[in-house]
């Protein structure tokens, strides 16, 4: 039976829609500044959205090049060299039926853009601009890019099309104009980096938009991880009505066709959704693997100490790579007890990693030897404690430049606020999964993977760790019976503090009025500016929270502002 026309009337738009257009969502994961490598990728959705006879491709934010591919984009010859790719790929669209609304840089008039080029019959159709340039937290695109100035509906197969690339959908002058033009569908080209509520933000944004413009909203996020970024996927629709009508898989590339229906209804697949601990958790999985994997390292090293940020980095480590390609070395001194020796041990067992004990003792007599002539008449204080840490990091280097394994940071966000870490001692490494991750939330995510494992976990189905990790007081043992709460207030006050200080950029008073001693937060705030060093010379970690430590949150290191509290 033939279709007939159909007509919708959404405030003040008149739409026509007389036959069914289908979207091939393709949710990739790209290697920034690897061109030949993601348009190859490109051609194969590509091909499988022609063997489905899909009206159209769609891809995410500045596929090309991956995203965000900071000043790397400003070479010329990597200019050129991603409008050869384009160019050449634009003919492989000949005597196709399947269009591409595909993410570039591209050049205009001589100035450089971040670009939606609609691909189609061998030719380039149309080409969006990306309008609003995001310039906070880790994102400096007015940096590198011109902003567009105006937006346009792309008019494709008797369909309207209103097509925005990522800020462009947080904003409402877009779909304003977009609106006027009456399109009768918004498309998101989209790298939008995770976030624990991340993903609240982008439904309740996208259901604005479609408020506003009264048609559906199709949102195809970048999956992958790059440096301290996690793009977690999780591409989305929301029907004229504001429902999610189809979600894409999170933390996994995933490929999707979406129909339009002429009689108003949409359909596509609803994967399951990712929320909580299990997101973050995820994310930390997800941002090791593809450091270590695009880097090209065999695998990673990491101290196990018996404690519980050890034991969850070496968990995290095993879910992404597998145990064959995680390496733990226990570095016991006279100060560790018995219960570390045992637990760090139970987590080799449970994880069912390669497990090496060098002592430190050695060194440390070495370093009192030598140093006993030029110490003479001084008491034992940090520094000597400060030399087993570093004695540690020494081993664990030489473990990874021997061997080719990256070392794994263990420490978290808590620790790294207050300078709770030993620079060039258990700072060393190439990546941390913990960095963005405060103490709480380590005790809480260790719970969580002891009783469940994530989706493509390469771990065990059951426990990772032995719960005495878990409940125990935490400690460095770097001293005779130390305790973590020595010298640092309990964790769930000091998290706190450190929440309202470093996401929620609270002054003294508010944090005060929480419920906090006044001294306490005073001491607090000081610690945290005072080690802003060494977080500058700290490895890139897995960003989870809206601050954190490095591009998010830029402050100077001579800082006289601690005076006035």
């Amino acid at each position: 039976m033939p279709r007939l026309p159909i007509v919708f009337l959404f405030a003040d738009i008149l739409v026509k829609m007389t036959f069914d257009f289908t979207i091939f969502m393709a949710q990739l994961n790209p290697v920034v500044g690897a061109i030949q490598k993601n348009m190859d990728m490109l051609v194969q959705a590509y091909d499988q959205a022609c063997a489905q006879n899909c009206d159209l491709l769609v891809t995410s934010e500045l596929l090309v090049t991956g995203y965000p591919p900071e000043d790397l984009v400003l070479k010329p010859a990597f200019q050129n060299r991603v409008e050869r790719s384009v160019n050449d790929f634009v003919q492989t669209t000949k005597n196709q039926k399947t269009g591409v609304l595909l993410g570039t840089p591209w050049r205009v008039e001589g100035k450089l853009y971040n670009a939606a080029l609609l691909i189609a019959e061998g030719e380039i159709k149309n080409i969006v601009l990306k309008r609003h340039m995001p310039n906070y937290g880790v994102f400096d695109e007015m940096r590198v890019f011109n902003a567009g100035t105006q937006s346009h509906v792309i008019e494709f197969k008797g369909h309207r099309l209103g097509a925005m690339i990522c800020e462009d959908m947080w904003f409402e002058d877009v779909t304003a104009d977009l609106k006027a033009q009456k399109c009768d569908v918004l498309v998101v080209l989209n790298g939008s980096p995770f976030e624990a509520d991340k993903p609240s933000k982008r439904y309740d944004l996208a259901k604005a938009r479609v408020h506003e413009a009264g048609v559906a909203l199709v949102y195809v996020n970048q999956v992958g991880g790059q440096d301290e970024l996690v793009f977690d996927g999780g591409s989305f629709v929301v029907s004229p009505e504001g429902k999610t009508v189809c979600l894409l898989n999170h933390w996994i590339e995933d490929r999707a066709i979406l129909t339009l229906h002429a009689d108003g209804t949409i359909s596509g697949p609803m994967r399951k959704d990712s929320q909580g601990l299990e997101a973050i958790y995820q994310a930390m999985c997800l941002g090791l693997r593809d450091y270590v994997n695009k880097n090209g390292f065999p695998g990673v090293v990491l101290g196990l100490s018996g404690g519980i940020d050890s034991a969850l980095s070496a968990a995290v480590a095993v879910d992404a790579l597998g145990a064959d390609r995680v390496r733990c070395v226990m570095m016991p001194s006279p100060y560790t007890s018995k219960d570390s020796l045992d637990d760090g041990q139970g987590c080799a067992e449970y994880l069912g990693v390669a497990y090496d004990t060098v002592s430190i003792e050695p060194v440390m007599a070495a370093y009192d030897q030598m140093l006993s002539p030029l110490f003479a008449g001084c008491d034992v204080d940090i520094t000597e404690e400060n030399i087993q840490s570093r004695a540690r990091g020494l081993l664990l280097m030489a473990l990874s430049n021997k061997f080719g394994h990256m070392l794994l940071t263990t420490g978290n966000k808590s620790e790294m606020s207050v300078g709770y870490a030993t620079i060039y001692g258990d700072m060393c490494g190439g990546y941390s999964v913990l960095k963005d991750i405060y103490k709480m939330t380590v005790f809480a995510l260790c719970k969580w993977r002891n009783a469940y494992k994530p989706v493509g976990g390469l771990g065990p189905d059951g426990p990772v760790m032995p719960e005495n990790v878990i409940s125990k007081p935490p400690s460095a043992e770097l001293r005779p019976d130390q305790k973590d709460e020595d010298s640092l207030p309990p964790y769930e006050i000091l998290d706190d503090i450190l929440e309202c200080l470093v996401e929620k950029e609270y002054s003294l008073e508010e944090v005060v009025a929480r419920g906090h001693d006044a001294n306490v937060v005073r001491r607090i705030w000081k610690l945290l500016d005072r080690a802003e060093y060494k977080r500058r010379q700290a490895p890139p970690g897995v960003k989870v929270t809206s601050r954190a430590f490095g591009r998010d949150r830029r402050y100077p290191l001579t800082n006289g502002f601690t005076s006035l509290i």
